[in-house]
């Protein structure tokens, strides 16, 4: 009897799930109930798979809103009137228009009326479908209204928003937080009633019980309602189905396709090869996954035409099918890669396909996507209410003061010393927290379906410019949605631009096929990186944590480098079998501690679980669990699951049968707790595969044109370092760093032989169109002669040409700067009426007889600091005090257990937390000689000894050694001071 329900994701409005929704009906004996949020379709799938459990109908619609001004209900008849309300909400909010007073005529939905919106528009007349709703709060006026003659329109329309008067209080405060008003200034018309609640199945019989009539035509309204979509085990893909006109057709092209790339990946295929291609292409046609492939190949070659690189990643990864064609780059026979990862005839989805491109290309492929498919749309994800930030939110609603709320949001101030309204600030900041805050567009995520995507959920049009749907992909995979993943990152932008930048730097160089990755793997000299972690600027392999148990593990093949990223992930190292898997890799005899099964299981690893599939391979072999059941457990440690039961029923299976295996229990449960511990973090090992493809590429650049190359990453934004910090490496490879230059420089960084100019882009304050007319004017018309030749071609105002002289990017007048700010200040100051009209005539400039003014290197270095946010010499420089004493970092190895001191420049750091829970430091510094070594602040000095930003530290502490990788604990650290700037002495 329910048809205007409310949940939380009638967003800032209601107060509970989805569920919590259904749960409340069953309490109250409602057995048909239809959710209807405000402008949104969020919860709708999840609502009608969780009826089921309630033993409850579940009806859908959309309560149609401006603001919270409610104009009609729209009640879904079946499939197709959810699909047409959903695209008459889709092209609303896509185009930003305001919801229409009246509905339009739909086919297969019910719309009904609010009693006061039909006496406020005077409706008189209403077609079959139209309705009257009356709440329970209405009736006593429907006695004294005309209304009460149409006896075949009404029905019940009692909203359900709140169950209680916290949860009422609760719905107040999210309406003062949408409306940006404190609580004591929030209209009442912005408000739900504090009426708007469910009543018992006979309390809602008794209301209406002078009205049966009313009763009576909402029990036929949902009677006629029925909405249908297949989950879980009886879903089906709804994922677009063919690729060409026919299934035979796709599978023709397939196996074509195959055919054509089996020669340029295997000169001579093996049987191995030749029998896991015919077994792959098997399951996939049984599977019905030939779509999925052709679709994937599609987008790839798109990208491939366009010039773009790409990375094909995921579990995906571990198909042969997938390398043949194109799709990936990981070879699965080379690597031994696991087929029932990839897929198994008991997994119902797809595999996963993590496709990346540069950042820089990714909208254009996205945008391919979208032109290419028709039922397209970006998967949402939900942004929810974190509590620090509500509790922010509701200070500022119950009008506290800043300082009071900066407080509050710490949550470390004692119950007793908080107010009345600091407390509900905190009860009810707990209460909202997980509460869906907004919509947003998943990291990844793009759905291509055989249907209209109406079908499953209305859609909005977030800034990235595609329709977006309104659920996540939890919902998605349940009714058989299954994403594809397009993804943006830094590392090929990097590669694509340091080849661009060896063509301009180097013309000389013959052409680089970087794709020649198995030249890439023999290398010593790329090798040699690895092993001695200096792969900075490389992709996935540059970080400290990397670089050091690259180190530790003597990493110089590509199968090592598989390994370690796998190794490095938190579930391995947390699980303790990074280091177990260190030991044995560097101690052969160590793998006699493997158990014999495990090792059996697991030779390259050395028993080790290191890999997504190695639970796969344990719960199959070790524990006799089908591989049905050991995907269940794979994708239950992922978090990507909803079941918890099922996964408690595999897990109970999993020990039952260890136990009837003979297994030991403390054996079992060593086992198991290595699969709980670390399933969830770690990679499949294609997936590792496609990262070491890539590091690979980026180590081969930053081996043989590391210039270009370091160029390149600064370009694209760095990576785990700061930009000082890649200045640095660039300058231990044998750049040059020049300020930005007038005459030079562009807005990104320039490689001009082994120099690189820094780009105008990292002058802070200096205005965009600043940079775009100084640049037209030098592209257009040629150098800058002098300052007067600039000022005369640029129009600029003394205070963005002050910046470019502070930066010295004038140096080529062989002027000093403060000469040249002096002669800036008179010409500049002289025509303050300067027009943006190019002059007629070249104007004469007076010229200015200066006394001689004197600078010096250090207030060189205080302006570089001030505009660039760092100074271009080195900190060891800058240092006020002369560095007694010490020794450097590539002597740690001769001092193992001592206690030493060592200068060193901050690179990086960051907080870790113990097993304890307790914070540590974790920092990564560099000596005079440019040489690295990552020191520990663990808990006792984590306080005592902070690290207050860049800048040199003198470090004492004792030199420990893990596996030949040598770094510090602390036991005091200070910061050094640096000289004054003489210009404030």
């Amino acid at each position: 009897m329910y048809i205007n329900c409310h949940t939380y994701y009638s967003l800032r409005f209601g107060t509970f799930s989805e569920v919590d929704l259904l749960q409340l009906a069953q309490e109250n004996g409602i057995s048909t109930l239809a959710l209807t949020d405000i402008n949104n379709t969020s919860a709708c799938l999840n609502f009608i798979r969780q009826a089921k459990v309630y033993n409850i109908k579940p009806v859908v619609g959309i309560d149609f809103r401006s603001g919270a001004q409610q104009h009609f209900v729209g009640i879904a008849k079946n499939n197709a009137g959810f699909k047409e309300l959903n695209r008459f909400l889709s092209l609303h909010s896509e185009r930003k228009l305001k919801c229409p007073e009246t509905a339009p005529a739909f086919n297969d939905s019910f719309v009904i009326y609010p009693f006061e919106k039909v006496l406020q528009m005077n409706k008189t007349s209403f077609s079959d479908s139209e309705y009257i709703g009356v709440s329970v709060e209405e009736l006593r006026k429907l006695r004294f209204s005309k209304l009460n003659t149409y006896t075949d329109k009404l029905v019940v329309l009692q909203p359900v928003t709140v169950r209680s008067q916290k949860d009422f209080n609760a719905h107040r405060l999210l309406r003062a937080i949408d409306n940006n008003t404190l609580l004591s200034k929030l209209c009442p018309t912005e408000e739900c009633k504090i009426t708007d609640k469910m009543l018992s199945a006979e309390a809602l019989q008794d209301a209406f019980k002078d009205f049966p009539h009313i009763l009576e035509n909402t029990k036929q309204l949902l009677e006629r309602c029925s909405i249908h979509f297949n989950f879980g085990a009886e879903r089906q893909s709804q994922n677009l189905k063919l690729y060409t006109k026919s299934f035979e057709d796709d599978c023709q092209l397939l196996e074509r396709l195959c055919q054509q790339g089996l020669k340029k990946r295997y000169k001579n295929p093996s049987e191995m090869v030749l029998q896991r291609l015919k077994t792959e292409l098997d399951t996939i046609k049984a599977m019905d996954f030939v779509s999925f492939f052709l679709i994937n190949h599609d987008i790839v070659s798109y990208a491939k035409s366009q010039g773009y690189f790409h990375v094909g990643r995921g579990s995906g990864a571990n198909s042969i099918v997938a390398y043949i064609i194109g799709i990936t780059d990981v070879d699965p026979i080379e690597l031994d890669l696991y087929f029932e990862r990839f897929i198994n005839p008991f997994r119902a989805s797809p595999p996963d396909f993590d496709i990346d491109f540069s950042w820089k290309d990714r909208d254009d492929v996205t945008a391919y996507i979208f032109k290419r498919f028709e039922h397209t749309a970006l998967l949402a994800t939900y942004n929810t209410f974190k509590y620090r930030a509500v509790v922010r939110e509701l200070g500022k609603v119950f009008g506290l003061p800043k300082e009071e709320i900066d407080k509050l949001s710490k949550g470390n101030i004692p119950e007793s010393k908080l107010d009345t309204i600091s407390k509900l600030v905190l009860r009810y900041g707990k209460l909202i927290e997980g509460f869906p805050n907004y919509l947003s567009v998943h990291s990844a995520g793009i759905l291509i379906l055989d249907q209209p995507i109406h079908c499953y959920s209305a859609t909005d049009l977030p800034p990235k410019g595609f329709p977006t749907v309104q659920f996540d992909m939890i919902i998605a995979e349940d009714v058989g949605v299954f994403k594809f993943d397009i993804l943006g990152q830094r590392g090929l932008a990097k590669i694509k631009d340091a080849l661009e930048i060896i063509k301009e730097n180097r013309p000389d160089v013959p052409a680089i096929d970087i794709t020649n990755v198995e030249a890439f793997k023999k290398d010593k000299n790329i090798n040699r990186l690895l092993k001695s972690g200096g792969a900075i600027g490389a992709y996935y392999v540059e970080s400290p944590a990397m670089r050091g148990l690259m180190q530790q593990l003597q990493t110089q093949d590509y199968l090592g480098l598989v390994a370690a990223s796998s190794i490095i992930r938190p579930g391995v190292s947390g699980s303790g079998m990074k280091e177990e898997f260190i030991k044995r890799h560097r101690h052969p005899e160590q793998r006699k501690k493997a158990h014999p099964i495990l090792l059996k299981i697991m030779p390259e690893t050395y028993g080790v679980m290191v890999y997504q599939e190695d639970v796969l391979k344990v719960a199959n072999q070790f524990a006799g669990l089908t591989l049905g059941e050991a995907d269940v457990l794979r994708r239950g440690m992922s978090g990507k699951f909803r079941s918890r039961a099922e996964f408690t029923a595999v897990e109970d299976k999993f020990l039952a049968n260890c136990k009837a295996q003979g297994h030991d229990d403390a054996l079992t449960l060593e086992v198991w707790n290595q699969i709980k511990s670390f399933a969830g973090y770690a990679f499949a090992k294609g997936h590792s595969a496609s990262y070491a493809v890539e590091s690979y590429q980026s180590m081969y650049l930053k081996c043989y044109f590391p210039l270009e190359f370091m160029t390149a990453v600064l370009n694209n934004g760095g990576g785990f370092y700061s930009v000082e910090h890649y200045l640095h490496e660039a300058k231990q490879q044998g750049a040059t760093i020049c300020a930005p230059c007038i005459n030079t420089s562009d807005h990104p960084n320039r490689l001009v032989g082994t120099s690189i100019y820094l780009g105008f882009g990292y002058l802070k304050n200096l205005e965009v169109y600043t940079i775009q007319r100084l640049l037209t004017e030098r592209q257009l018309y040629g150098p800058y002669k002098s300052l007067d030749d600039f000022i005369d071609r640029v129009t600029i105002s003394i205070e963005q040409l002050t910046l470019l002289i502070r930066i010295n990017a004038f140096r080529f007048t062989k002027h000093s700067k403060t000469e040249l700010l002096w002669h800036a200040t008179f010409k500049l100051n002289a025509d303050k009426a300067r027009s943006n009209q190019s002059k007629l005539f070249k104007i004469q400039h007076k010229s200015f007889t200066l006394p001689k003014l004197n600078s010096n290197w250090v207030e060189d270095a205080y302006d570089e600091m001030e505009l660039l946010g760092f100074p271009l010499c080195d900190y060891f420089k800058l240092v006020n005090t002369p560095l007694q004493g010490g020794i450097r970092a590539k002597d740690m190895k001769l001092h193992i257990n001592k206690e030493v001191l060592i200068y060193g420049n901050l690179v990086t750091t960051r907080y870790n937390k113990t097993a304890q829970g307790k914070l540590m430091r974790l920092s990564t510094f560099v000596d005079q000689d440019g040489t690295y070594f990552d020191a520990v602040h663990f808990t006792s000095v984590v306080d005592k000894f902070p690290i207050n930003g860049l800048g040199v530290y003198a470090c004492y502490g004792k030199i420990t050694d893990r596996f030949d990788f040598y770094s510090m604990t602390i036991v005091w650290s200070k910061k050094l001071g640096i000289v004054p700037d003489p210009r404030e002495s």
